[in-house]
């Protein structure tokens, strides 16, 4: 008798699993199109000099697609146009490391730095190498080895730890994550100096008072996007009851920190991570990009941004390690599900992906490679979790 409960059990459980490996199998097939569609797209773009970025982009435009196709299974950077692509971004290697053209180094220096990661090519780790030093160079901390138009900075500067456009431009959670994900990308370990002093500026964006000594933290959890120069949110601000400016946390940079302080190898039971967290299952939706049409902001469009939200959120979660996401209010997502049916439904007939004109969105050769990134951490994570628990 115990064994036929027992197998009955079994059986009950494998049915209740079908729906879920179906809506997994079925999310997998219409992934595959829409990055099949969105690839193919990239490829008609690419220019005759081997990048993808026009006179007036960034070199990061350039990384972001190679990046896309090294991702996906099928592309290798021995491929001649993939080649061509990689040897066109590193001629924007400066003597001192960076890759960048005159402005925003950081930036393209970080993404760079991931896109030549993911090539796998040991003949470009010495790029990679003189690009991550650069990268250090850039961090605020108390080294005396700074860039030479900056001083060191003490523990209890708000700009400790973080990362800005390059030279003495203030840090902020952006220019945070991407510096932190090539760290990451390039096998960089946690217990690297860079991750430690990182930890402290990401804590001095987020909401909540416990970890955060800056005046204006609240504790509701999520992350604002600097604390530098008087603070500031996409979000914007208010003023508490006790007379207090409070900036409000939004998604792109709570998913943004939270992913930052894992990869700087914080563990979920870390109480800044718990409370990250407890801002995401609280404001959970792909639908818009939460916290952005609040206050002052509430005639926002709340799709500015959303490629980008996307590609965070994805890494985020992939990061965290949860398939399902249980909100506020008991109901479960499936994350790599609901953020596919998103993207796919925003991708155009010639497999392109277009956004609004804030923060360069409307370019698709920024949109389409951000969607693509996301889609294929939601791919990968299907592939290693297909069925929802």
């Amino acid at each position: 008798m115990r064994h036929r409960i027992t197998a009955v059990g079994i059986l009950a459980i494998c049915f209740a699993c079908v729906p879920a490996l179906r809506a997994a199998d079925d999310t997998q097939q219409k992934l595959q199109t829409a990055i099949d569609k969105g690839l193919a797209y990239l490829k008609t773009q690419q220019l005759p000099d081997g990048g993808w970025d026009h006179p007036t982009d960034p070199p990061a435009v350039t990384a972001l697609v190679l990046k896309a196709f090294m991702l996906e299974p099928g592309y290798t950077a021995d491929q001649p146009f993939l080649k061509k692509g990689f040897d066109h971004l590193l001629s924007y290697q400066k003597p001192e490391g960076g890759i960048f053209r005159d402005t925003i180094a950081n930036y393209n220096t970080a993404i760079a730095i991931s896109a030549l990661a993911s090539s796998k090519k040991g003949e470009y780790q010495p790029a990679v190498d003189k690009a991550l030093a650069f990268l250090r160079k850039l961090q605020w901390t108390d080294a005396i080895d700074q860039l030479p138009d900056r001083t060191p900075v003490k523990k209890d500067d708000p700009r400790y730890g973080g990362f800005g456009y390059g030279g003495k431009a203030r840090p902020d959670g952006s220019n945070l994550q991407f510096a932190i994900d090539a760290l990451h990308d390039a096998g960089v370990k946690p217990d690297d100096p860079a991750y430690k002093a990182a930890i402290e500026f990401a804590s001095r964006l987020q909401n909540r008072s416990e970890s955060n000594d800056q005046p204006w933290a609240g504790n509701d959890g999520g992350f604002i996007y600097t604390d530098v120069d008087g603070g500031s949110s996409a979000a914007g601000s208010f003023t508490d009851p006790d007379g207090q400016k409070r900036f409000r946390s939004y998604g792109t940079m709570t998913y943004a920190g939270l992913k930052s302080m894992m990869y700087a190898g914080l563990s979920k039971d870390d109480p800044r991570v718990k409370a990250a967290w407890g801002w995401i299952t609280k404001n959970w939706t792909f639908d818009e990009i939460p916290g952005l049409k609040m206050g002052e902001n509430k005639t926002s469009n709340s799709e500015t941004g959303l490629f980008y939200y996307c590609h965070t959120a994805a890494r985020a979660l992939s990061a965290y390690g949860e398939p399902v996401v249980t909100d506020s209010q008991g109901k479960k997502h499936d994350w790599r599900i609901e953020l596919a049916a998103r993207l796919i439904a925003k991708q155009g007939a010639d497999g392109s992906w277009t956004g609004e004109k804030r923060w360069m969105e409307s370019n698709p050769l920024i949109a389409t490679p951000l969607a693509l990134l996301a889609l294929e951490e939601a791919k990968a994570d299907l592939k290693a979790h297909p069925a929802a628990p």
